[in-house]
């Protein structure tokens, strides 16, 4: 993990001169940072091996590369844009954030209802909160730090879908917290064809773009990819998977109602 930070912020830098020979070493720079984070996601999965942080660094190792990554680009671009390519940047950033956020909870939602809570990392707020509290400033500083801005991330992904947060209040005080197997079966099967576009939004698709951008000499290109096409998206996979919960979250409580 923290290999890939320092290769992927490199990665970054690379994109900064005017010179595709260079830019397409940022390019395996980055596909190699890429390959780095994702083994190690899988061999914390497979040993069992987590850590606070483990989870620190590997939400932070993105988000630097994709700092470096913008911060090259308008550093490029500013002779011809001025600041209104840093503050077009960083309207992207804000989009980009989300979709990466909601793109990781629901792939995490999915995981759920494949492997269990051993194969998720689907996090629910009022237990981080619950959990920030019997943390001591002095301490643990560093993971207390983190909890603070990782609530919020949590609370932001939860603000995005009500119906899903709605359906998992029922599985937790109905189904005591089990989710049984038949609405597990059927969940999975009208979730996996959402998880493509996770993919897309996470890395795959988006590194495409960048690259195609990169070698038309069009960085900016990249920027309005991500406001446009990425952003819709992300309001289809969320106006989609909310429209999955509220058909099961009705089907839970009949069930419940007639097994009662």
């Amino acid at each position: 993990t923290i290999a890939s930070i320092f290769i992927g912020a490199a990665a970054g830098v690379c994109f900064y001169p005017h010179n595709l020979t260079i830019n397409i070493i940022g390019m395996l720079l980055l596909i190699w940072a890429n390959s780095y984070d994702s083994a190690d996601g899988q061999l914390a999965r497979m040993t069992g091996k987590k850590t606070p942080l483990g989870r620190i660094l590997d939400g932070t190792a993105g988000d630097i590369w994709f700092i470096s990554i913008y911060a090259a680009i308008c550093a490029r671009l500013t002779p011809q844009w001025g600041i209104w390519i840093w503050v077009f940047a960083l309207i992207t950033g804000i989009f980009h954030s989300k979709q990466a956020a909601m793109a990781d909870y629901y792939r995490n939602i999915h995981l759920l209802f494949l492997k269990g809570k051993a194969g998720s990392e689907l996090s629910h707020s009022p237990v981080l909160k619950e959990n920030y509290k019997k943390m001591s400033w002095k301490k643990d500083f560093i993971y207390k730090l983190f909890e603070t801005f990782y609530i919020n991330y949590t609370v932001g992904q939860e603000r995005l879908t009500p119906k899903f947060q709605r359906m998992m209040q029922i599985i937790r005080q109905d189904y005591h917290d089990q989710a049984p197997e038949w609405f597990r079966t059927a969940f999975r099967e009208k979730s996996l064809p959402l998880m493509k576009y996770t993919n897309m939004l996470s890395f795959n698709t988006r590194v495409i773009a960048l690259f195609i951008s990169l070698f038309i000499d069009m960085p900016w290109l990249y920027f309005t990819f991500e406001i446009i096409v990425l952003n819709a998206m992300l309001v289809y996979m969320i106006k989609r998977h909310e429209h999955i919960c509220q058909g099961f979250t009705q089907e839970l409580k009949e069930r419940c109602q007639t097994n009662s």
